[in-house]
């Protein structure tokens, strides 16, 4: 008798539906060629009967439709005995013809099925250390893929938060089991500003984190060029949008943050709201916009805000408000935000989340997701602008002031100049009485001028900072030097006779000019910068002086 060697491999591990997958070697078959492997389907009657059956089973004498059986047959199997370990097929042990051309005897068949019943359970056994192994493999593999994807996401995350004088800054960041695209970042600006981000991937392990990294990149890239934060993501997700694998896209928060005077720009691409703390209670900063990578031609909503002194915001990931405690219940954005009225920010933030989070979830929790708190809390006093009554009207008449440039330039002698011509250039359209703009341009560049020579010591590598907002009532310019933590001295009227006789010293007189040519001034510092602000009403006497 020759048997007709096969190799069986189940396709779908417990399932009575699986394929077979038949390896028929009939090498030791004289007169036979080697045919190839063939695959019994899933819904092939055949795999029910041989199921059903209680022995060996002769092929030439079914009457099945079954293109398995053909295959069978064409293969020259003769006599097939099902393998099966605890009520399951596992197998099929296939034999041709005898050599002596005669057909297989009862005791042949009787035989064949004793030996079935004994390799069965250890073919069986066979299957399940082999399945272990593949399983071992396939949880190793994941397990290097999740190391990989944290190696990536740690890469990414800053290495320390920014040091912004009068200003406390936090963050936290937890990694769920299963790494997510969880980011944030810091990223400097020109004009001292500070772009802000928090994000979000929608997926987990290797393919997030590759997300996220590039979603990073670009954003590192585009905010320092374009700096207002709609057209940053607008141009972000213009470069996703071809490169985003089906099924993924990200939500990003990008805020712009000036330090000197608290004023945040932000716009949303589909993330959480940002909450703002003031002492009137919690503020949500609402823009809209679609996650990024989803569809070309976005355009995002841009908000402003101002944050007091004493004032906080909070930027968060969903790995805080979508956590459950042991019940199912879900820990919520109304109890994050109640946790805003009751903290404004900082640190101390951070610290109160966490521990309302732990004492609702419970010491066995199980994070779902990845966890991503960004704090600011601007100081009290600090960067607080003691500013005159004509600058105070100035400010609160209801006016939005509109950002028109923003930009720094060295500490050169001459390039007063170009600051002057480029804060004109700005104003190109805007209706403003030209004497009124030539006495601006004359402030803009007194102040431009002081900065460097008494702020920045004509070092070129301290740059000053411009800055032009316009509104329909009046135009401001801030103009910021490193000139140490003292305050600008006040302007005095210039003696000119005292001056000569050393009664007065001979400084002052540019700052003296500057409120000469402008409707308000005021001077501040903070950490280490002096800024002064320059305000003109686009209304009034042309010719007049305005002394403060």
């Amino acid at each position: 008798m020759s048997t007709i060697t096969q190799t069986v491999r189940r396709v779908l591990r417990r399932r009575p539906a699986a394929a077979l997958e038949v390896d028929v070697d009939l090498e030791a078959v004289a007169g036979h060629e080697e045919f190839p492997p063939f695959d019994i389907a899933p819904d092939d009657p055949l795999l029910t009967y041989f199921a059903a059956s209680a022995g060996a089973v002769q092929v030439d004498h079914l009457e099945l439709d079954s293109p398995a059986l053909r295959a069978m047959r064409e293969a020259g199997v003769k006599v097939v005995v099902p393998l099966v370990s605890q009520g399951e097929l596992i197998g099929l042990l296939n034999l041709g013809p005898r050599l002596s051309e005669r057909d297989y005897s009862s005791d042949d068949r009787k035989l064949l099925e004793e030996l079935a019943t004994h390799a069965a359970p250890a073919i069986r056994v066979a299957q399940l250390v082999r399945e272990q192994e593949a399983e071992a493999r396939e949880r190793e593999r994941l397990q290097q893929e999740l190391r990989v994807a944290t190696l990536i996401q740690q890469q990414f995350l800053p290495k320390e938060l920014p040091g912004l004088g009068g200003w406390q800054v936090a963050a936290y960041y937890q990694s769920a089991r299963e790494v997510g695209g969880d980011f944030y970042d810091f990223i400097e600006l020109p004009g001292d500003q500070v772009g802000i981000i928090v994000g979000d991937v929608t997926d987990k392990g290797v393919p997030a984190a590759l997300v996220m990294a590039t979603t990073h990149s670009l954003l590192r890239a585009e905010a320092p060029r374009l700096i207002e934060p709609g057209r940053v993501l607008e141009r972000v997700n213009e470069l996703l949008v071809d490169e985003m694998p089906p099924n993924m896209f990200v939500t990003c928060l990008y805020a712009v943050l000036d330090p000197a005077t608290g004023r945040l720009r932000i716009a949303n691409a589909g993330h959480n709201l940002p909450y703002v703390a003031t002492a009137d209670g919690p503020v949500e900063l609402r823009a809209r916009g679609l996650p990024l990578g989803l569809m070309a031609g976005m355009t995002y909503e841009e908000v402003q805000a101002t944050l007091e002194p004493g004032e906080g915001m909070l930027l968060h990931s969903d790995g805080v408000a979508e956590a459950h405690n042991p019940e199912r219940e879900m820990f919520g954005f109304p109890r994050l935000l109640d946790l805003v009225d009751r903290t404004l920010g900082g640190q101390e933030l951070i610290d109160r989340i966490l521990d309302e989070l732990r004492a609702f979830t419970g010491a066995g929790w199980l994070q779902e997701d990845d966890i991503t708190l960004v704090t600011l809390q601007r100081s009290s006093g600090a960067g607080h602008y003691d500013a005159g009554p004509a600058t105070a009207a100035a400010l609160t008449n209801g006016d939005a002031h509109e950002l028109l440039a923003q930009f720094t330039v060295p500490s050169a002698s001459g390039n007063e100049r170009i600051v002057m011509d480029r804060v004109a250039d700005a104003l190109t359209g805007y209706d403003l009485d030209p004497a009124r703009l030539e006495r601006l341009k004359t402030a803009v560049a007194e102040a431009t001028m002081n900065a460097m020579e008494h702020g920045n010591a004509y070092r070129e590598d301290l740059p000053v900072a411009v800055r032009l907002y316009a509104s329909e009532t009046a135009v401001r310019v801030l103009i910021t030097d490193h000139g140490g933590e003292g305050d600008i001295p006040e302007a005095t009227t210039p003696d000119l006779e005292a001056k000569l006789a050393g009664l007065q010293s001979p400084r002052g007189w540019g700052l003296f000019l500057i409120q000469s040519m402008v409707d308000a001034v005021t001077t501040s510092h903070d950490g280490g910068r002096h800024t002064i602000e320059l305000v003109l009403h686009t209304e009034g006497d042309s010719n007049a002086s305005h002394p403060v």
